[in-house]
């Protein structure tokens, strides 16, 4: 007969076998549990931080503005002062370390596991055209604070393997002294000192508006901006089409493969300014209607480059089929002063080629000078603008394209199309950030192709699955 002491004994072993049963399955179940509440905290994070709260500040930075009835603000305003402040805000919610440089342009930083370790920057512009949409520049700076904020609030942000560094320049559309990448430039090092004594409309210079500001606008400042090449791992850009494509294909998100090259020309036509009633028409030295003849050469011969060019098949030429695509010449500003006698109109060319963009402004002006002579008028074309096509590093390319199309999986789920490729015929700060590390970037759709007008939109959806992109590039690759 078994004792008390026997049964105590049972009773134990039973309990135990009973907990070796079922703790394992109950600790299986609060696991799953526990990463099922953290997955739905963390989707629940990101549609907030990287959509409701990336939107409304996007709204809010619209606001910042120097008119009173329309968006600008241009380098160093006093809106750009207001923007850079909300800026700096913004970052240290996001757990960044902020300063603001001697050009003005805004930085926040993580470090990271190795503060030492080369750099992935990630930035945009905060100045804006006249007359402005509010996601041109401001979206790609407030992607990157937002999914830098995601990875912060849930505890990830220490995990990164390197430094990450959200810029956002003060200039990029050269608006108040009609020079591009003003702030950009200065952190690649292409910045020349000879810029400081460009002068705006009201004849300012830009050595003084840096003065005004506080910061010191000298030759050593600017050369102090210079990042060190082996310090920075690369630069990726979030930016808004600005063209239809991608609404076209119906995906919100595109990686671009290159920035075509820009060269703006100013042409001059030079006349007589005869009498409308008494000089006859076959004595007529008209300006207005040359220069029309030479608007519509430029766009003959950028329509029908195979009927203007011949192309070399040795390894100093180009082929025909680099201008396929990327090639797009525009007239600009026109003006008709003093009287009829004087015709200005500026032309912009840009192409993937740097080579073709050469052949074509040589073409171009052979054509029209031989034009203006046969009018007997004089033609001067100037050549005010340079920028060399650039290719965007396929590395990086296809990391964010990996990137963007798991942020679109994530979401909804199977997407029909692979996210494609583009190029980009507008000019961008990663153009002058490639004097100082590979570039990648990352095209969002908006509505009809508009940009630089209020009529600028993108959705709400799109602005979330750009901060997405951002962030699984983040946590795949750094």
């Amino acid at each position: 007969m078994a004792s008390r002491g026997d049964y105590s004994y049972l009773v134990i072993i039973l309990f135990a076998a009973l907990l070796l049963l079922f703790v394992p399955v109950a600790l299986s179940t609060i696991a799953e549990e526990q990463d099922s509440l953290a997955e739905g905290r963390r989707n629940n994070l990101f549609q907030d931080i990287l959509k409701e709260e990336a939107v409304a500040r996007l709204e809010e930075l619209g606001k910042v503005t120097d008119a009173d009835n329309y968006l600008e603000r241009t380098f160093l305003s006093p809106a750009s002062k207001g923007a850079r402040d909300l800026l700096c805000s913004w970052m240290e919610d996001a757990g960044l370390r902020t300063w603001v440089d001697q050009m003005g342009n805004v930085h926040g930083r993580v470090e990271g596991k190795n503060s030492s370790a080369e750099a992935l920057l990630i930035g945009s512009h905060l100045d804006t055209v006249v007359d402005a949409g509010i996601f041109d520049g401001s979206l790609g700076v407030v992607c990157a604070i937002s999914a830098l904020k995601a990875l912060n609030v849930s505890g990830r942000s220490k995990n990164l393997k390197r430094p990450i560094e959200v810029i956002a320049f003060s200039d990029e559309e050269g608006v108040r002294f009609q020079t591009t990448f003003l702030g950009s430039a200065a952190i690649a090092g292409s910045l020349q000192s000879s810029v400081l004594q460009i002068s705006d409309r009201s004849g300012v210079t830009l050595q003084d508006v840096l003065k005004l500001n506080s910061f010191e606008g000298t030759e050593e400042s600017i050369l102090q901006l210079k990042y060190d090449q082996q310090s920075v791992w690369g630069y990726i850009e979030v930016h808004i089409e600005q063209g239809p494509v991608l609404e076209s294909l119906g995906l919100p998100l595109g990686v671009v493969k290159g920035i075509a090259g820009q060269t703006r020309l100013k042409v001059t036509v030079r006349g007589s300014q005869g009498h409308a009633g008494t000089v006859p028409m076959s004595m007529r030295k008209d300006p207005m209607a040359a220069a029309a003849e030479l608007i519509l050469l430029l766009e003959n011969l950028c329509k029908n480059p195979d009927n203007f060019l011949s192309y070399d098949t040795n390894c100093q030429g180009f082929r025909g089929e680099s201008l396929a695509g990327s090639l797009v010449c525009t007239v600009g500003e026109m003006s008709v002063w003093p009287g009829a006698s004087n015709v200005t109109f500026t032309v912009d060319i840009r192409t993937m080629d740097n080579m073709a963009r050469e052949a074509i402004i040589f073409e171009l002006s052979k054509q029209m000078y031989r034009s203006c002579e046969q009018r007997s008028a004089s033609c001067i074309i100037e050549r005010k603008h340079d920028a060399e096509a650039v290719t965007c590093d396929p590395g990086l390319g296809s990391q964010l394209r990996t990137a963007a199309y798991s942020a679109l999986k994530r979401v909804v789920g199977e997407i029909p199309d692979e996210v494609p490729f583009l190029m980009s015929g507008a000019g961008h700060d990663a153009m002058a950030m490639s004097h100082l590390s590979k570039v990648g970037m990352l095209f969002v759709r908006c509505r009809g192709g508009v940009s630089h007008s209020p009529m600028e939109y993108v959705l709400d959806d799109d602005v979330w699955f750009a901060g997405l992109a951002i962030l699984e590039f983040l946590e795949t690759n750094m």
